[in-house]
């Protein structure tokens, strides 16, 4: 018996794996393929530039405390003139953010001031060494201009944690007010007849005499 349980669970197995092999393909030879990607698909970090061209990353370390898994690493140059604007202003002089250990949780994004840092929906290429997966502050700044920002940004997540606006409250009782009569009809579930008469149970309408 046992024999032939062995060779039904062998028969079994392998109509399981002619049944797959005619299964249509589904999977693609990435990176020379790529599928279209959900507009909140989120696979790496950019860093931008704002519509005058300056960096907008000010060197906070917002992001850098936040990270969970401590994969940010940021060196800042604390104020400096700008070139664009000649306002003094924050300024990081390196950036680095390892994607070997990022969980993809979106809280650097979520707390930037200066919406600096977004993620994008495109992955970065496949690597061989840990070394490769690091994404300076040169790699995150060409991926401004290369890859598709994610819907995202430190302003839009933030709106979003918004907590719902609370119900008004009732207004106070006015001293001296006198609460409105209670239903005769309905006040200890008997009516002024009833309540009249000590003792008496209340009878069913339905009742014979």
């Amino acid at each position: 018996m046992r024999s032939l349980g062995y060779l039904f669970d062998g028969v079994r197995a392998l109509g399981t794996t002619i049944k797959q092999a005619f299964r249509p393909v589904t999977t693609v030879q990435f990176p020379d393929v790529i599928r279209p990607r959900a507009e909140r698909y989120r696979a790496s970090f950019a860093l931008l530039h704002d519509e005058a061209g300056d960096e907008l990353c000010i060197g906070c370390l917002q992001c850098e405390r936040i990270c969970p898994s401590q994969v940010i690493a940021i060196k800042a140059a604390g104020k400096r003139e700008s070139p664009i604007t000649g306002k003094k202003r924050g300024y990081a002089d390196d950036f680095t953010l390892d994607m070997s250990a990022c969980i993809f949780c979106e809280l650097c994004v979520q707390v930037c001031p200066t919406d600096a840092i977004v993620m994008t929906r495109e992955q970065d290429p496949p690597a061989f060494s840990r070394e490769d997966l690091v994404l300076t502050m040169d790699k995150l700044y060409a991926n401004e201009k290369s890859k598709t920002r994610s819907w995202g940004d430190g302003t839009r997540l933030m709106g979003m944690q918004d907590s719902p606006k609370a119900p008004k409250a009732h207004a106070p009782a006015t001293p001296g007010a006198v609460a409105a009569p209670a239903d005769p009809t309905t006040a200890g579930g008997t009516t002024p007849e009833a309540r009249a008469q000590p003792g008496s149970a209340p009878q069913d309408p339905g009742a014979a005499p």
